[in-house]
């Protein structure tokens, strides 16, 4: 018997070691995000419904053939509405992504290299910045820019910009006592050129897996907001914003919200997986 859980055991680790691409815990969450891209592309090719049509003789009609997801206090269909929301929530969450990436190469990497008084201050406010949750500071942007899509972006992007920046700090900082960098220092070239030929694409290596699972985090926290009244509001077909617009329906149709909040939680679920999926093929060569 053990000969034989040996064999399987040897058999799998192959497979995975041949084409580790073909892994599960990497295939799953991938066709899941895949799933999703193509949902905030061509969401016609999901459904033929209208996210804004409404029927007054299909009023909150439970799941079932004719609406998967059931219907909202306005007949409108509920999957339709998911469908055509994560545009907006998948593109707040890159969006916002790649704002707090840009806003992190700037800031760690003149916290990394700057003169020592102004690395100081850089990384104090770093620290600052750190010590409250990304959520409160996104609250405090909203409270000053006021809500809706662009500012819901905005807030989540400008939150996210410290924790990205400690990470690229820490590999500038690294880099820079590379031998390559050590080298180009030697043949005499200019300090921005080191750092813009060698120090930053170096650095950013590590930040495209986290920015993978930040899309994620982004994608919660502007949901988040919406449902709170602060981000996307109704009848915007946003993640949050449905979560928003079916909670006064929770005793009499709790599928107006527990269904697009599950759509939430899988889809955040899949991203992180797939972040970290990927950040083991790229550290180690394989998928486990």
């Amino acid at each position: 018997m053990s000969q034989a859980l040996d064999i399987i055991a040897r058999v799998r680790n192959g497979n995975r070691a041949g084409n580790p691409w073909r892994a599960p815990g990497l295939v799953i969450p991938l066709a899941f995000v895949l799933l999703l891209l193509a949902a905030a592309t061509v969401p016609q090719w999901f459904t033929a419904l209208a996210p804004d049509a409404v029927d007054t003789d299909a009023i909150l009609l439970p799941p079932g053939p004719a609406h998967w997801f059931g219907t909202d206090q306005l007949g409108r269909d509920v999957f339709t509405r998911v469908v055509y929301g994560t545009s907006q929530s998948l593109g707040i969450g890159i969006g916002a992504t790649l704002i707090g990436c840009a806003g992190g190469v700037v800031l760690g990497t003149a916290a990394g290299l700057a003169p020592p008084a102004l690395q100081r201050l850089l990384v104090r406010l770093i620290d600052i910045l750190l010590a409250f949750p990304e959520i409160l500071l996104a609250l405090l942007i909203i409270a000053v820019l006021g809500r809706g899509p662009t500012n819901t972006l905005l807030a989540v992007g400008l939150s996210s910009i410290a924790g990205y920046a400690r990470l690229v700090r820490s590999q500038v900082l690294r880099v820079w006592q590379s031998g390559y960098v050590e080298h180009a220092v030697s043949l005499g070239e200019s300090t921005p050129a080191i750092i813009a030929r060698h120090v930053v694409p170096n650095a950013v290596r590590p930040l495209v897996v986290l920015a993978t699972i930040g899309v994620g985090n982004a994608v919660l926290s502007a949901s988040a907001l919406s449902f709170i009244g602060l981000g996307v509001v109704p009848p915007a077909a946003e993640w949050g914003a449905l979560l928003a617009d079916g909670r006064n329906f929770l005793d009499t149709a709790p599928w107006i919200s527990f269904l697009p909040a599950t759509v939430v939680a899988v889809s955040v679920i899949a991203i992180t997986i797939l972040g970290r999926r990927l950040q083991l093929l790229l550290s180690h060569g394989s998928v486990p």
